[in-house]
């Protein structure tokens, strides 16, 4: 029986000394409130009293983006996905600016990846997650969403019939049955933007690890990937400034009848994707990463080589027998 790892797929690796005398240290904080999932900031300050400031502002800037971009609950003051999609088919919604650049990133990337990531198949994503959370808390009566109700919900997924209008910065979707859900690129794109002035900085963020700039004694941040299988460290990155995101079968899961389902629909048949055990993909943009773990975690090898190739990223595939395989002119470096 495969091992099932925990949540953060990436782990940062701690070679070398916190801190050099008379330098700056380093320091780490660690969050429970964002995205539904550990984050964990390390940077370096001249005292643990500025490291806190430094990393509870960057914890600000993250609940904003995860309050915005939230479609299960609502905020005081804010409209956010969640209030987007319960306008559907009704009126269009005006929205913070950061929503439509995360929209507008999700527009490009659903039509790079031939839909391979979509952000607007969240009527199909609900019954998986109503699925998954009905098994876990009762998992000797786990049952698989209803099989009409997916064919259904795959009706109501072209995310280009979502309206974007940047001029009145609003969202529309005239179809009252479609949903939005971006999952798949959020917290990628939430680091980059919350880290893109930021130096000596690493920040893990479910998994989605992003860099920005080296180590204070300029040595590049060491990330290791893990072995689905057995948890056991499969590659180490070295990221000066990029990211690397992990999308894994082990992540978010439940279990019928002794087979496992996991989180990662493929668009194309509303199931989960049986293509690979884990996709770690590195990119110069965490979104893009973030988005591209997904979309290769679809595709076959060929199709997801081209999509490296377009974006200038590098993956590594575990297949479902354990064999590792690397993009081509895999590095491992950024």
């Amino acid at each position: 029986m495969r091992r099932r790892l925990g949540a953060l797929a990436l782990a940062l690796l701690c070679l070398l000394p916190a801190g050099c005398a008379g330098g700056p240290k380093q320091y780490e904080a660690t969050y429970w409130d964002l995205f539904d999932t550990v984050t964990v900031i390390k940077g370096y300050a001249d005292s643990e009293a500025d490291f806190t400031v430094r990393a509870q502002a960057i914890h600000d800037q993250l609940l904003e983006y995860h309050q915005l971009y939230d479609i299960y609950h609502d905020y005081e003051g804010i409209a956010n996905l969640k209030t987007v999609n319960d306008s559907a088919g009704i009126a269009p919604v005006e929205v913070d600016r950061r929503i439509i650049d995360l929209l507008l990133v999700c527009k490009a990337l659903y039509a790079g990846s031939g839909g391979a990531v979509n952000a607007a198949m969240g009527s199909v994503l609900s019954l998986w997650h109503e699925a998954r959370e009905a098994a876990l808390a009762d998992p000797e009566n786990a049952a698989l969403p209803d099989g009409a109700a997916l064919e259904e919900a795959l009706a109501h997924i072209d995310f280009d019939a979502v309206v974007i209008d940047e001029a009145a910065s609003t969202v529309f979707l005239p179809d009252p049955d479609q949903r939005l859900d971006v999952g798949a690129v959020a917290k990628g794109y939430a680091a980059a933007q919350v880290t893109k002035d930021e130096e000596t900085l690493i920040l893990n963020l479910g998994g989605n690890v992003c860099t920005a700039g080296p180590k204070a004694d300029g040595s590049p941040w060491v990330v290791a990937v893990p072995d689905p299988d057995s948890g056991e460290t499969l590659d180490e990155l070295s990221l000066t400034r990029g990211a690397a995101v992990t999308s894994g079968d082990y992540q978010r899961y439940f279990t019928v009848d002794g087979e496992i389902y996991h989180h990662i629909i493929d668009p194309s048949t509303g199931w989960p994707a049986r293509n690979w055990q884990s996709v770690t993909v590195l990119c110069a943009d965490s979104g893009v990463a973030d988005a591209l773990s997904t979309a290769l975690f679809v595709l076959d090898q060929g199709e997801g080589e081209a999509l490296l190739a377009e974006y200038g990223a590098q993956a590594i595939w575990v297949d479902q027998e354990g064999t590792v395989l690397r993009s081509a002119g895999f590095t491992g470096t950024l």
